[in-house]
């Protein structure tokens, strides 16, 4: 996909959820979303901010991103110039068999990723060899040696085996997380469907307004923008098994093909099209 200012290329794996990504963004912002994968980036040239975890983050030329799964984040560019980066995107999955493998058994804990942001070159330079095979021509061992190369990279040298400290909850605390998870659960079984505000607050036992804000404590965008993106993931699966566009686009419960175009390439930087035939 290319325009004036801005050019995508994509590729994904027909086997096991790996995907790579390599583009040019002048003014193309994301708005806030997640992944359900490891996704690591390599910002190129230029310079991108984001929003990740509560704090703003900036990342120049040479330095890595190291989002875990369900990192809620945004971005755009920070450079007048924009930004070009290469990203893979790496499936729980996929980590613990490397881990376990690397191991030899001895471990299949999923690793944290503390800093969105890191500056070592030995972590830019894994991440560029594995996404130079990932996309190129390179020998299917080629690629596994690489992956298993960045992977263990990107484990020994940036991530924390725990998770980090968390403050004790208040018993108000806690009821407003209980009420965001029961949200969420009634999103998660029906997100296809339209689900009406009030029904969404009866099912967190509190006010519309009270629940905006514990949901958006919790989990980092509003209700609406989670059921969106859990059409939207859904919609990625179904382009991956040959659905055209336009039919994910009415099964997963968007207004039209045009809407959901918009969405996808505003969240994944690519066209249902492109991603469809990567």
């Amino acid at each position: 996909m290319t325009t004036a200012d801005s050019w995508v290329r994509y590729w994904r794996d027909g086997a096991r959820p790996v995907e790579a990504m390599h583009a040019h963004f002048l003014d193309h912002v994301y708005p806030p979303h997640s992944h359900d994968t490891y996704s690591f980036g390599i910002t190129d040239a230029g310079a991108q901010r984001f929003r990740c975890r509560g704090a703003a983050h900036t990342s120049g030329a040479g330095m890595v991103m190291a989002f875990n799964p369900d990192d809620v984040h945004d971005g755009r560019a920070a450079a007048e110039s924009g930004y070009q980066y290469r990203i893979v995107h790496i499936g729980p999955s996929v980590v613990r068999e490397v881990i376990t493998d690397v191991t030899d058994g001895r471990s299949s804990a999923l690793p944290l990723f503390p800093r969105p942001v890191l500056s070592d070159h030995a972590l830019a330079d894994a991440l560029a060899r594995l996404h130079a095979a990932l996309v190129g021509t390179a020998d299917p061992l080629v690629r596994d040696e690489r992956l298993t190369a960045a992977v263990t990279a990107m484990t020994r040298r940036g991530a924390s085996s725990t998770a980090p400290p968390v403050r004790a909850r208040t018993p108000t605390d806690r009821a407003r997380r209980q009420a965001a998870h029961r949200a969420r659960s009634l999103l998660d079984d029906g997100y296809l469907e339209p689900i009406p505000a009030e029904q969404l607050a009866e099912a967190a036992g509190c006010s519309r307004f009270a629940l905006y804000r514990c949901f958006r404590a919790e989990f980092g965008f509003a209700p609406s923008d989670y059921q969106r993106q859990l059409r939207l993931r859904h919609a990625r699966s179904l382009l991956e098994a040959g659905a055209a566009p336009a039919d994910a686009a009415a099964v997963t419960g968007f207004a039209d093909q045009a809407h959901f175009g918009r969405w996808f390439q505003r969240v994944y930087g690519v066209t249902p099209g492109v991603f469809r035939r990567a």
